[in-house]
């Protein structure tokens, strides 16, 4: 459980000293262009330490929270004393493997860059999904439990669909990635889980 607090702790520090510090935020973010031509591949992993502005940092920590708690114990009670180090990946991979496909579409575009912990957030709440799908998640703004799998269905289409559009500033390709990321990685872990969401979904 304390490594929740330790990435949310490192993000926090990071998000505002970048708020603050210009040259850090440049030198963190998510810049395609900027890495294919320098090389310069911590990008990958660094922009996930750095936020757009308070509402889109406090809103990443508090999804991550409210799900990486419940994420990390079920770990605990399925992989046992591998727990931290699946966690671990869970969190890095939605990081890293949500941000190839934004880099591959945006590599010669000067113009485009991302922060956020989106993609590794997505990936957490969607191996959540997957092991407890009968789960509720419930909305500040819309206080009704809507089922797991349902909000889940829900966010991968209008994740697929604004990412076509491409009309705004929200890096709908990490939140769809990250969540697919999340899903089949954990279920790789251990296939039955495959199983058991099916059969949790067929008795709701």
């Amino acid at each position: 459980m304390y490594l929740i607090y330790i990435i949310i702790a490192g993000t926090v520090i990071t998000s505002i000293a970048a708020f603050q510090d210009r040259r850090l935020f440049d030198r963190l973010r998510f810049d395609p262009y900027g890495m294919s031509v320098n090389k310069d591949w911590h990008r990958f992993l660094t922009y996930a330490l750095l936020h757009a502005d308070w509402g889109h940092l406090l809103i990443n920590m508090f999804v991550f929270f409210s799900f990486g708690s419940n994420v990390f114990t079920l770990f605990s009670y399925i992989f046992g004393g591998k727990a931290l180090l699946y966690f671990i990946l869970l969190y890095v991979g939605g990081v890293f493997i949500s941000v190839i496909p934004s880099f591959e579409k945006q590599k010669h575009n000067p113009y485009y860059t991302a922060v956020g912990a989106s993609g590794a957030v997505s990936a957490v709440l969607f191996s959540s999904i997957l092991m407890f799908p009968q789960g509720e998640i419930i909305f500040l703004m819309l206080p009704i439990p809507i089922p797991a799998y349902i909000f889940g269905i829900i966010y991968l289409v209008y994740s697929w669909y604004m990412a076509r559009r491409g009309n705004d500033n929200i890096g709908h390709d990490v939140h769809f990635w990250g969540a697919i990321f999340g899903f089949v990685f954990t279920g790789l872990l251990k296939p039955s889980l495959f199983n058991l969401f099916l059969h949790q979904l067929l008795n709701f």
